[in-house]
């Protein structure tokens, strides 16, 4: 079994079919700011070991025969020193559900890791690749994790399993952005993904301080200069949770805020991940909680004052995904926006600033946005942006 090669580009647009699944928070780095870095550091925390195989596995047929995922991102910790990587990537591969790896890659530096990986049936690889040199093992928190991370990435070239990057946004990574992104070029990412300010799990309520988190304004110049480097090379572009208006027209079909993250298919399912991100299909023991529809999970929220309504409402699929996006920036997150965005136009496509963000920077950075309507569908932008399409979805996401 090998990893695919074959893909197709569009500006077609469809909700993502991928769930996620956390194998539990036990990782082989310690960046400052991982969502999950408390439970990383308490061993005994209910969360931090990984779970059973078997548990896993059950995980992952859920998300397929109830939920219909066709992929997925599983992640830690580092899901490479998972015990049983192996035989869970080939249950998902079994199951018709494409299965991805969130991972640092440093086990990966041995060559036969990735042979073994590729000859399981892995899809690609997300890697977190967040600065270079002494830069990335003064963040991931262990000295030479950066010389491993780039034997790795040229191990994975040699055997052919494809790749995309993730770099975090952080204020000690944005003098060497740019260097970040050839080395995506270099090493043959289909994707970079940008991830700005969003402190979840661990991080939320001001854990992270003005040290580590740069002003929107700071992230401008280095994000656009990569992102041009990377455009001119071919590579996809996304950035995630960012405000529409702090780049220019041209540039805000690679950004992806909650609305419009539905629409990636890199992204997650909402539905799927209103189950799998709850407590009992993270832990360790405990059984599997039972599952819920969208529509089930929207009524949590207290944006819905009439939920019997709601209920017996016939909502289209697209709106529960969008009120779903709402809740997760509105209540999980506390975005929320300057007095001058109630005159921008695509106020309503846009999640503001992140509350802890406002209480670090105030929103006041925000430049409203003039056109001659209001825009109101979150698709405005981001259809425009031509995205990779692996072969295996081209029956339904072409």
């Amino acid at each position: 079994m090998t990893a695919t090669n074959a893909i197709r580009k569009t500006a077609h647009r469809v909700l993502t079919r991928r769930g996620v699944l956390w194998l539990g928070q036990t990782c082989n780095l310690r960046c400052r700011f991982c969502y999950f870095l408390d439970r990383i550091r308490a061993t005994d925390h209910e969360e931090h070991p990984f779970m059973s195989l078997d548990k896993a596995e059950r995980i992952c047929s859920t998300l397929v025969d109830t939920y219909g995922n066709t992929a997925i991102d599983i992640q830690g910790g580092e899901p490479t020193i998972y015990p049983d990587i192996h035989r869970l990537v080939r249950h998902c591969r079994d199951i018709g559900l494409m299965p991805t790896l969130i991972t640092n890659a440093l086990v990966l530096s041995r060559r036969e890791e990735c042979e073994k990986l590729r000859d399981a049936g892995i899809r690609d690889l997300l890697i977190s690749v967040h600065g270079l040199g002494e830069i990335y093992d003064h963040i991931s928190g262990v000295p030479n994790s950066y010389k491993k991370q780039m034997t790795a990435l040229k191990n994975l070239q040699k055997t052919g399993i494809p790749l995309r990057f993730n770099c975090v946004l952080a204020k000690s990574i944005l003098p060497g952005l740019i260097d970040v992104a050839r080395i995506a070029i270099d090493s043959g990412a289909r994707a970079m993904n940008f991830i700005a300010f969003n402190p979840f799990e661990d991080q939320q309520k001001m854990v992270r301080s003005i040290e580590d988190v740069p002003s929107y304004s700071e992230v401008s110049v280095p994000l656009i200069k990569s992102l041009d480097l990377l455009i001119a090379a071919g590579v996809e572009c996304n950035v995630r949770y960012y405000p529409l208006c702090m780049v220019g027209t041209n540039y805000r079909k690679y950004l992806y805020n909650f609305q419009q993250l539905p629409y990636d298919l890199h992204e997650w399912d909402y539905a799927s991940w209103s189950w799998s991100g709850q407590r009992s299909q993270r832990m360790r023991n405990g059984s599997l909680g039972s599952v819920v529809t969208l529509r089930e999970a929207n009524t949590w929220s207290r944006l819905f004052n009439h939920k019997d309504a709601y209920m017996a409402a016939d909502i289209p699929v697209a709106d529960e995904y969008r009120h779903s996006a709402l809740i997760r920036a509105q209540e999980h997150c506390g975005y929320q926006y300057a007095s001058r965005c109630e005159g921008c136009s695509i106020k309503n496509i846009c999640d503001g600033f992140h509350g802890d963000y406002a209480a670090l920077f105030s929103a006041d950075e925000a430049h409203p946005v003039h056109l001659n309507r209001k825009i109101d569908d979150p698709l405005f932008y981001i259809r425009e942006q031509i995205k990779t399409v692996e072969e295996e979805d081209w029956h339904w996401a072409m």
